[in-house]
């Protein structure tokens, strides 16, 4: 629960939120967004970006309490009704809490879950295209719910998504982070695909 200066300030928030959406059309347009992200194929990348969306719909500060207000646990949540809001501001609050918040909130934690990916699996195959056979990857994430997600890209794309991987982690690595087994595969890895890519003649 609350103390009495968590309160006062939850309370400051909550009405500056009311303002905020008090203009005509306004929680149409959040709710239209909300349902957007949440039926989006591109979920999990549309919720890393929803408060900055709101935000830039709410202002920085009102954005913020929003999705706060979507994913707190119920106890506080239930201090909403005590703050005097217009009824249809916290009709739309509860209905927004109950339809969109527990997606909301588990996608945010997967995002923010350092061990949200526990494994992966990856596979290649050709497929058929006008300009010929076309090198695919399939990549399978196992999520931290074990729920699988399967991604199909051409080599070109993946091949770049592992260069920003390597070139952005290597920004940060230090000597005992890699193991040597895995600097040999990475190193082999690159020869490979110097050697296979290396014109002929």
């Amino acid at each position: 629960m609350l103390d009495h200066e968590e309160k006062f300030l939850f309370k400051e928030e909550i009405l500056h939120l009311a303002n905020a959406v008090a203009e005509p059309g306004v929680l149409d347009n959040v709710e239209d967004l909300l349902t957007d992200v949440i039926t989006s194929p591109r979920f999990d990348s549309e919720v890393f970006t929803l408060e900055r969306s709101l935000q830039v719909m709410l202002g920085p500060r009102a954005g913020t309490t929003l999705v706060g207000l979507l994913t707190i646990t119920p106890e506080v949540f239930e201090e909403v009704a005590e703050v005097r809001i217009p009824a249809e501001v916290h009709e739309r609050l509860v209905a927004w809490r109950a339809r969109f918040g527990l997606a909301i909130d588990n996608a945010l934690n997967f995002l923010n879950n350092p061990d949200g990916i526990q494994g992966h699996n990856f596979g290649t195959q050709l497929t058929h295209a006008e300009g010929g056979l076309t090198l695919q990857g399939r990549l399978t994430l196992v999520r931290y719910n074990n729920e699988p997600q399967f991604f199909i890209a051409d080599a070109d794309v993946l091949l770049s998504m592992a260069a920003d991987v390597m070139e952005r982690l290597g920004e940060h690595l230090e000597p005992e982070m890699v193991e040597p087994e895995l600097m040999a595969r990475l190193r082999e890895a690159v020869e490979l695909i110097e050697r296979r890519t290396k014109p002929r003649g």
